[in-house]
């Protein structure tokens, strides 16, 4: 990697280290998901779709954001080639991230808000996505996701936070 490379890199991850030291301060940004009814809306939605259309794994829904461990199962060797008149396409019966986190943002944001009378934007546009590549990041991740509260001084434990859920048996 070139130096350039790595000096970006770098960067990248220090300005995430920063951003989400801002989140765990639970401070930042509007703190919607303090209320029980709005994080249940986020849970139900997150466990509503284990099973249909991903593997929940495991997640932490915090007062001012939320972290989700799931895999889709939208495979590359299900994946279909269309030739539709608008150019290539892909199909499949399962549907890409995209399309999830579209679905799971749009009805949480709808029941959210209803639940505590408000309208307008709810979510952040962009989502941080991160492909895990091994079992090993796979169990870091979790511990992060997991750590949440604990970091941010609300539990002395992960498991005493309601707002959190682990998969009993993870791959």
């Amino acid at each position: 990697m070139e130096e350039h490379e790595q000096r970006l890199l770098e960067f990248g991850r220090k300005w995430f280290v920063k951003f989400e030291d801002i989140l765990h301060k639970t401070e930042a940004g509007p703190a919607w998901l303090n209320d029980d009814r709005v994080a249940k809306v986020v849970a139900d939605a997150l466990h509503y779709r284990d099973g249909n259309v991903y593997r929940l794994d495991a997640y932490c829904i915090m007062p001012n954001h939320v972290h989700a461990v799931f895999a889709p199962f939208l495979t590359a060797e299900e994946l279909r080639q269309v030739l539709l008149h608008e150019g290539l396409r892909f199909i499949s019966k399962n549907p890409p991230l995209d399309r999830i986190m579209k679905s799971l943002k749009g009805y949480s944001a709808w029941e959210a808000n209803g639940a505590i009378g408000r309208r307008g934007a709810f979510w952040q546009r962009e989502s941080y996505d991160h492909v895990v590549r091994d079992n090993t990041e796979f169990d870091r991740i979790v511990k992060y996701v997991l750590n949440n509260p604990v970091k941010a001084g609300l539990v002395k434990e992960w498991q005493g936070w309601k707002w959190s859920y682990r998969r009993e048996s993870v791959p």
